[in-house]
């Protein structure tokens, strides 16, 4: 019983990734096209908010799109699916299951990213300049008051949660 469980799980899983592939959609947003489906890769061309795309794949959190300005990585929720926009109101069907939507009007967005596979594991290298540019993402205290002030956001106080079991 678990075995065929787990199998029509798998399948469905599968299903509903395959679902993105070979379709189109829209983007929600203006968004840039990316050499790669990552952050810092090499921007190819721009997709303005409404405009037309094939999905051809996704990978983690992006897909790869082709746009009437060319082919790229745009983020996964940047693309709203046509699928997706189509079969909202029954939410009965994998390709509903697939854009995160079910019931009658609601809406339920999720993400799944993956960590690094083992193939991108070992080809990792010491970058110093990647540690150089990560750190300098960072801000210093009196520039994050600065920032919260402006934004008018107000100081929490949160104690620890009293340490159970072994832990102290």
């Amino acid at each position: 019983m678990i075995k065929i469980f787990c199998k029509a799980t798998a399948l469905a899983l599968l299903a509903t990734h395959l679902a993105w592939a070979g379709e189109s959609g829209s983007a929600i947003k203006a968004d840039s096209l990316r050499a790669e489906p990552y952050q810092d890769a090499k921007v190819t061309a721009q997709i303005a908010k409404g405009e037309r795309a094939n999905i051809l794949k996704t990978s983690g959190g992006w897909s790869q799109v082709k746009t009437a300005q060319g082919t790229g990585w745009v983020r996964m929720l940047s693309i709203r699916r046509d699928a997706a926009r189509n079969s909202a109101s029954s939410g009965s069907s994998l390709a509903a299951l697939a854009a995160g939507r079910s019931g009658t009007g609601k809406i339920v967005a999720t993400t799944g990213i993956r960590g690094l596979n083992e193939e991108q594991l070992k080809a990792a290298q010491y970058s110093e300049s990647e540690i150089k540019l990560a750190e300098s993402y960072g801000s210093s205290k009196a520039e994050a008051q600065r920032f919260a002030q402006g934004g008018k956001l107000l100081t929490q106080r949160i104690d620890y949660l009293p340490a159970t079991g072994g832990a102290q």
